[in-house]
């Protein structure tokens, strides 16, 4: 089961990736993730990749894709994989394609969590963080019980600017990706406003038909 959750920032694919870990104990693969590890372990990548990240630049795709490769080697991605946040660019999709070849695989099917930019604003400028303790709460969804509302401060990436930004990005860029991908035939889309173990469900449904 090689699939791939698509969705904006804050439409709640982390959330989802967890749920599918746990019931079909395949790895969950983020870009962000690999980076961090290969950077720690200082892998050629790695260096390679925090150089242009110390110098301010973005990571290449070459860089990037080669990581992803490497993952997709590793023992626990022989039953499948989640790819959450990669591909990002259609050039990421196809080079995505030909490393799937080489091993006789391929993307099976994408799942795009739809949610509204109004909703993921809310979602996300809402999110507060406990300085005492860290844990995430949100002021309408998961509001604290039992913090005192001074130890609680808002991300400074979480505010609606930042928030407008990111998504302009992410829509520029990964709307070209799912045509990609509807050209093969593989997008299920799925309401991402709904309540979490009803989407979780909604995406199940889709693995398994």
């Amino acid at each position: 089961m090689n699939i791939v959750l698509f969705g904006a920032p804050g439409a709640g694919k982390g959330t989802q990736a967890k749920e599918l870990i746990q019931k079909y104990e395949i790895p969950q693969i983020s870009t962000g993730d690999i980076l961090r590890a290969a950077i720690a372990n200082k892998t050629p990548l790695g260096l390679e990749a925090k150089k242009l990240m110390d110098e301010g630049k973005l990571v290449s795709d070459d860089i990037v894709n080669g990581l992803v490769e490497a993952r997709l080697q590793e023992d626990d991605c022989k039953k499948g994989f989640i790819l959450d946040g990669f591909p990002r660019t259609v050039a990421q999709a196809e080079e995505l394609d030909k490393i799937l070849a080489k091993s006789d695989r391929k993307i099976e099917k994408v799942i795009a969590l739809e949610v509204s930019d109004e909703e993921i604003i809310e979602r996300i400028t809402g999110r507060r963080v406990s300085k005492k303790t860290g844990k995430i709460y949100h002021i309408k969804y998961n509001p604290p019980v039992d913090e005192n509302p001074e130890d609680l401060e808002q991300r400074a990436d979480d505010n609606e600017e930042t928030v407008k930004k990111r998504l302009a990005v992410y829509n520029e860029q990964t709307a070209p990706v799912l045509d990609f991908y509807k050209k093969q035939n593989k997008v299920y889309s799925v309401d991402g406003a709904k309540k979490l173990e009803e989407i979780t469900k909604d995406i199940i449904d889709i693995l398994e038909k």
